[in-house]
């Protein structure tokens, strides 16, 4: 019987004839959605490792090294160096901008970039670790991060903050013999992760972090000493008395310790130094 209305005959999950009102099938099956691909889909991700209110770690100190890992079964999807520019003094540390704005890809800056072939959203941990030329500041950082398949992350990408100081002593040179009961002038250079130098009035004002020197006798500290500009590039200096050898006889440690609490900035250098009697003065080579 004819009752003007369309009656829907199901033949299985995959066809599906329409029905007519005039009983015949108004149209040949058709074929249900597909189920969406699961094939792996190229996603470009842009790490980039900055020294905590400072600039890229570059060229100049090493980059950092950075390897991502899917963190549900320890999978390493990438790795490899930070390689770049330090970026632009004036667009990271001195141009206001709103939270939006990109700070270190608005100029050409240092940067890791990894194209992963995604199936599915992972969970990802992105490590750091520089600066790699200065081994005793290296520090390491890390962030967990939701990656979602096709949805690149560009611009500045993931931003890792490593905290610290690269802190060297210059002179005496580590390892140098020291003449008992002589003035020695210690001079040592204290700059941030990403090489950039301290100094008073600076971007990185040196009046805001405390620079000391400490002698070491074993594990006991002697003598602190405060450490003052130089007036040259980095250089902090501090005169110190060189004791008698029979009151040190392996020798003495120099500590420096640059420590910026408000930042969280710290940063550490040190050597061992024989000791000498007076008359045991080594010969300097001519020139």
């Amino acid at each position: 019987m004819n009752t003007g209305t369309a009656v829907w005959l199901f033949l299985g999950p995959l066809m599906v004839w329409p029905l007519g009102a005039d009983g015949v099938y108004a149209a040949g099956p058709r074929e249900s959605p597909a189920p969406p691909s699961s094939a792996p889909i190229p996603t470009e991700v842009v790490v980039r490792v900055v020294a905590h209110g400072a600039m890229v770690l570059g060229d100049e100190v090493g980059g950092a090294r950075v390897t991502i890992t899917e963190v549900t079964t320890g999978r390493m999807l990438a790795s490899g160096t930070q390689q770049g520019e330090t970026g632009d003094q004036n667009q990271i540390m001195r141009t206001p901008r709103l939270m939006e704005e990109p700070r270190y890809s608005s100029r050409p800056a240092g940067s890791f970039r990894a194209t992963l072939e995604l199936d599915r959203p992972t969970l990802v941990e992105i490590s750091a670790v520089g600066p790699l030329a200065y081994p005793a500041a290296s520090q390491r950082a890390s962030k967990t991060v939701l990656l979602i398949p096709g949805q690149d992350l560009g611009n500045d990408g993931i931003v890792i903050h490593l905290y610290g100081f690269i802190v060297q002593i210059e002179y005496p040179k580590p390892g140098e013999p020291l003449i008992a009961k002589e003035d020695v002038r210690l001079r040592a250079s204290v700059r941030t992760l990403s090489g950039t130098p301290l100094r008073p009035y600076g971007d990185w004002d040196s009046r805001k972090t405390d620079i000391f020197a400490e002698v070491l006798v074993g594990d006991l500290v002697v003598e602190r000493l405060q450490m003052y500009y130089a007036g040259d590039k980095s250089y902090f200096e501090a005169p110190f008395f060189v004791p008698l050898p029979a009151e040190v006889p392996n020798g003495i440690t120099l500590r420096v310790v640059a420590a910026d609490r408000k930042s969280g900035n710290f940063g550490m250098g040190q050597a061992q130094y024989p000791v000498l009697p007076e008359q045991l003065r080594p010969k300097k080579e001519p020139r």
